[in-house]
């Protein structure tokens, strides 16, 4: 894809499933990568990787909860690397209980990690981008915040926040060159959906039942993501902002 070369971009939950496929992807396409995790090996073994394979790559340890990490953590990586040009808010967690069977502590960390971390993140990255006119920015979502999802309610509460913020940043920021886009995985194999099979009473009965209502007839991998996610970082995508794409199998087909 055009304009990825030479940019430099963070991936938050770089050390993951979704997050680790992304870093390379765009480590591939000549990306310089901030890897941002709050755990420091994942981060590190992502970078290192990228780095034996010829790309460039530095790990950042950070709790994107925390504000004032956030800042240091973004001062760290530009210096490194370069003014951020491309910002991936990827990190999650979930917690799979039915609503009446959660706690209001339960709640505070669903928010925290998957909404207010990338209010953190954003809110720290994205004056530069409008002091220099450009930016890309892609919130990792999921289908359960388009459709719901049995068990993940607060969870669910967060991700259809991420599309709301997401849509009124591209208003408000369009005007500066700055796109603002959602990529919403589907059922997809990392290790929250292995949690998620484990809270199951039956795991392997459960993954089947979910790669029979996927058209596509199987589970989703990491590595089905960063294309989407690369496509909203890159200049194809210069003329869309505001967009949510379901990257789901065929698992959702909602508007």
């Amino acid at each position: 894809m055009r304009g990825l070369g030479g940019k430099t971009a963070i991936v938050t939950g770089g050390g993951g499933g979704i997050g680790g496929a992304t870093c390379r992807r765009f480590a591939e396409a000549g990306t310089r990568v901030a890897v941002m995790d709050r755990d420091a090996e994942a981060a590190e073994r992502v970078a290192g990787a990228i780095a034996a394979a010829g790309g460039t790559a530095r790990a950042f340890s950070c709790d994107i909860t925390d504000y004032d990490q956030v800042r240091r953590a973004v001062a760290d990586a530009e210096a490194a690397l370069g003014p951020i040009d491309i910002l991936v808010n990827n990190a999650g967690w979930d917690v799979f209980r039915l609503f009446k069977d959660t706690r209001p502590e339960d709640w505070q960390k669903l928010i925290a990690i998957n909404l207010v971390g990338a209010l953190n993140m954003t809110h720290v990255v994205l004056p530069g981008m409008i002091e220099r006119k450009a930016g890309r920015i892609v919130n990792i979502a999921s289908d359960a915040g388009r459709v719901g999802s049995s068990g993940e309610a607060v969870y669910a509460a967060c991700k259809a926040g991420l599309m709301g913020f997401a849509k009124t940043l591209a208003r408000e920021n369009a005007r500066f060159g700055i796109t603002v886009n959602v990529v919403c995985p589907g059922v997809t194999r990392t290790r929250l959906f292995e949690d998620y099979k484990q809270g199951a009473g039956n795991p392997e009965k459960l993954e089947e039942a979910f790669r029979r209502s996927i058209p596509l007839g199987r589970i989703g991998e990491p590595e089905d993501l960063p294309g989407a996610i690369l496509f909203f970082a890159s200049d194809d995508a210069a003329f869309v902002t505001g967009q949510v794409l379901s990257v789901s199998g065929g698992l959702t087909m909602a508007g």
